[in-house]
């Protein structure tokens, strides 16, 4: 059995339902554990009012941080206070599913100290570009194509290490807002020689944002990966494709000065197209660079 503080960090979503679940899965194993989490600053004051309830479960600590710290920070942060040598990292807005969800982790060899148990994507809304999106490279995650490339095909929304090897490896707290923190990390565990053990233990994404919400993210990941280009050349399609093709910068940017404006606008209607998208981010990553 294995001692577990699962990890929560949060920023405007409502998770009660995901930590009561949780909370009684952790009880019919009969392990010893805690429920953390982490409020990195949310503006929402209903939500912050909802999850306030997890501190009236058993077991159960909500941590109101005051302003946000950061993807990275936030994470760490919850490392810090938890109190048992294994921890669950799971992503606020994640679904549960499966009833034997933390059994599966539980029951994984103790020598396995990194398991990945991975995501899969629900049904959305016919207009909802984040839905037409996941689910055309929810193939690409398949366990199958996991374990084919571990350390690229490594995620934070469902994760077990142990405390030790995370204390080890903290997220690099420089990753302060959307994108690419747990690509980095894959790239140090490569580097460290730490085994990624990948198993079929999903949990659901299900919760879409609006089209013009999965843009302005998009875009923020994309300057990320600006940012952090140098050390993720190797574990970015996109760093690959312009390295691969020095012709498609100039293009693409020229792309962007043309068209950058309409394709934005036909990505946040109600009609988006999943080739637009791939062309306005091509378009937007490339309208990042200096000529």
């Amino acid at each position: 059995m294995r001692d577990l503080s699962i990890l929560i960090p949060t920023f405007n979503d409502e998770c009660v339902l995901l930590v009561m679940q949780l909370q009684q899965q952790a009880e019919a194993a009969g392990i010893t554990y805690e429920i953390l989490v982490a409020d990195d600053g949310s503006t929402q004051k209903n939500v912050i009012e909802a999850n306030r309830s997890i501190n009236t479960l058993s077991r159960c600590r909500y941590l109101e941080q005051p302003q946000n710290m950061g993807r990275a920070a936030i994470r760490n942060y919850l490392v810090s206070q938890a109190q048992y040598p294994w921890l669950l990292f799971i992503d606020s807005d994640m679904m549960l599913r499966h009833e034997d969800y933390l059994q599966k982790y539980i029951q994984t060899p103790e020598s396995a100290e990194l398991i990945y148990g991975g995501v899969s994507i629900g049904e959305g809304p016919q207009d909802c570009l984040r839905a037409i999106y996941e689910r055309a490279v929810a193939h690409e995650h398949t366990i199958e194509r996991r374990k084919a490339q571990p350390y690229q095909d490594f995620h934070t929304a469902n994760f077990m290490i142990s405390r030790s090897l995370m204390q080890q490896h903290p997220f690099d707290e420089r990753f302060r807002h959307y994108g690419y923190e747990d690509v980095l990390l894959g790239k140090e565990l490569q580097q460290a020689g730490i085994t990624i053990r990948h198993i079929d233990n999903p949990l659901s994404f299900e919760r879409f944002e609006t089209n013009a919400s999965f843009i302005s993210k998009t875009e923020e990941g994309l300057r990320t990966l600006k940012t952090f280009h140098a050390e993720l050349h190797d574990y970015s399609r996109l760093l690959q494709a312009f390295r691969q093709r020095p012709w498609l910068m100039p293009l693409m940017r020229l792309t962007y000065h043309l068209f950058g404006k309409y394709l934005r606008n036909q990505l946040t209607g109600n009609h988006p197209r999943l080739f637009a998208f791939k062309l306005y981010k091509l378009a937007y990553f490339a309208s990042l660079w200096k000529k």
